[in-house]
């Protein structure tokens, strides 16, 4: 019989128990994703026009971008420390913002919000960063999963903010900017020292499949939720109690996940639970060594492959390569022949970040996501400013509503992308590609000024560009190799501010002021001192839609020719695992 103090022991030790609370440090550490409720605040408290607010949107997506501090740090220390540097940065960063905007600090210069702004934006890569490390080492055979859920609910964090500020009902708009900066700090700091790699590769357990599944649940669950909440929001006008009992049901269905490891720990027979005992089965480990012998030589296959193999049927294909494959590992193992060393990897073995940026494959990869995720990150950014000029009086449900569907394009995009590849043997990249030419219709819809365009928008885009980082990163993974991973995710990650820094802070900023130039000269209305201009009706976006919906169509083509490349490495990794 297992003690009390015994099974304590094993659930703070347990992997799902730091999985759950790796999930609760990503709900509320997608703060980025709230500037479309922050910027309209800063830029009626400071008169800033748009193309200043652009500005600090700029400077706020390079310190989420820039993660490579971050990364190089959790080689060499505790995940807790990490965790702590992210704590302060953001109460910090956030914190001199408010302070700043609700007129406690004098007015500081822009370029002093926009170094608190990236500082504060910047502790998001330590909590992603703390989160995705512990999760991968403790999931090693689930990182797909593990990735998608923990990347889903840093794009969920939008919303679950946005409810708890409803909730508190503070006196002022400013307070939102009060609630980024506390919110993250107060979570974090209570888990911090649970969030930990715990020996996952000693937890393996046959259950795993169902605490997936059950875990997947509660995440569309919660997403319904959210929608329906915001929805409700939306057509009614909802007293403060109400608002309350919404956000406490929403903190029940984010605590909820926890029941996993207390079942698995208190209600589950010893071998459920123990940490020492549940070990891959010898039948597993055998696979996993024979398939690290064949991988070895993978690259040969692509060079000894005759030409006229492409042209054969599918399944004839598949035959050919891996007779050949056969023979090779045979002949290799009684030294008939000897690999090859190539001057440099190919395609599906592990490369270097500088190795990886002279091949076209990665590159094509990485403008792509300049074009795409940087005319989703400048939509995002705008949210706020978009709404208001057609004339919605709370960005909040918006930038709620996106939140949402960029936590299940993560979710999803991550699912079905997985299905193309094991089920098709068909590049991973194509995913990209769909969801591309799906920015570029609802972009091309709202340029149209189409009924609902803003409702589209927030869906389409929301879903579209969560779903990039769910596709980008096992796409990397499968052509670059896990060898030198964090340094090629953090440099494409790079992508969407260097997209952005264009589209909003030139493009979007220079035709919306443009506009609203326009507006007041038409109306003969003079501004006042510290007033803002504003512009108003669907021009404000219309063109930039238009500008960035052609962006998205040669982002397309970009994809589409990378999947073109990589259609035989694709076949050489998962052809034999059609179902």
């Amino acid at each position: 019989m297992i003690g009390l103090p015994e099974k304590m022991n094993s659930f703070l030790n347990n992997r799902w128990l730091v999985f759950v609370a790796s999930m609760w440090v990503q709900s509320c550490s997608g703060i980025g994703y709230l500037y479309g409720s922050i910027s309209p605040v800063i830029k009626s408290t400071m008169g800033y026009n748009q193309r200043q607010i652009a500005m600090l949107g700029v400077a706020k997506d390079i310190g989420d971008a820039i993660g490579f501090v971050a990364g190089s740090l959790c080689e060499v220390a505790p995940i807790w420390v990490v965790l702590f540097i992210g704590v302060a940065q953001n109460f910090f960063g956030y914190g001199l913002v408010w302070l700043t905007v609700n007129g406690t600090l004098p007015e500081l210069p822009l370029w002093v919000l926009c170094i608190c702004i990236f500082v504060g934006t910047n502790g998001e890569t330590y909590f992603n960063t703390g989160a995705l490390v512990s999760g991968v080492q403790n999931f090693p055979k689930s990182r797909g999963p593990v990735v998608g859920i923990l990347k889903g609910f840093a794009g969920l964090s939008g919303a679950i903010l946005t409810q708890v500020y409803t909730m508190f009902n503070f006196p002022d708009q400013a307070s939102i900017i009060f609630v980024v900066a506390v919110g993250p700090t107060i979570v974090i700091s209570a888990l911090m020292f649970i969030v930990r790699p715990v020996g996952g590769h000693k937890q393996a357990k046959q259950s795993d499949g169902m605490s997936f599944l059950a875990l997947y649940g509660v995440c569309l669950i919660l997403a319904a939720y959210l929608l329906a909440v915001l929805i409700l929001q939306d057509l009614v006008d909802l007293n403060q109690t109400i608002l309350t009992v919404l956000t406490i049901g929403l903190m029940i269905l984010v605590l909820l996940p926890v029941a996993i490891p207390i079942t698995l720990v208190f209600f589950s027979p010893k071998s459920e639970y123990s940490t020492e005992e549940s070990l891959l089965s010898e039948d597993q480990r055998q696979e996993s060594t024979e398939n690290a012998k064949t991988e070895v030589i993978l690259s040969e296959v692509e060079d000894e492959t005759p030409n006229g193999v492409e042209s054969l049927p599918a399944d004839e294909r598949e035959k050919r390569i891996s007779h050949l494959q056969a023979r090779l590992v045979q002949a290799a193992a009684d030294g008939a022949v000897k690999v090859k060393k190539k001057k440099g990897p190919r395609r599906g073995e592990d490369f270097t970040l500088m190795q990886a940026l002279v091949k076209a494959d990665f590159l094509l990869m990485f403008f792509s996501l300049v074009l795409a995720s940087g005319s989703g990150l400048t939509i995002i950014d705008n949210l706020g400013q978009m709404c208001e000029s057609l004339g919605y009086k709370n960005p909040h449900i918006f930038v709620s509503m996106i939140s949402i569907w960029n936590f299940l394009g993560r979710v999803g995009g991550g699912y079905f992308s997985e299905l193309v590849v094991r089920k098709y043997a068909y590049p991973r990249p194509v995913a990209m590609a769909a969801v591309q030419v799906l920015m570029a219709c609802s972009l091309f819809y709202y340029a149209m000024a189409g009924p609902g365009a803003i409702y589209v928008v927030s869906v389409v885009m929301g879903s579209c560009y969560g779903a990039h980082w769910a596709v980008v990163p096992s796409a990397a993974s499968e052509l670059f190799g896990l060898k030198s991973f964090g340094a090629l995710y953090n440099f494409l990650t790079l992508a969407s501010p260097a997209g952005s820094l264009i589209f909003s802070g030139v493009i979007a900023s220079g035709i919306y002021d443009y506009e609203a130039k326009k507006q007041s000269t038409r109306t003969n209305h003079t501004l006042t001192d510290g007033e803002a201009l504003t512009c108003y009706g669907t021009i404000c976006y219309s063109t930039t839609c238009g500008i960035l919906s052609g962006l998205c169509l040669i982002a397309f083509m970009l994809s589409m020719t990378v999947v073109y490349r990589t259609k035989r490495v694709y076949t050489q990794l998962y052809g034999n695992q059609r179902t």
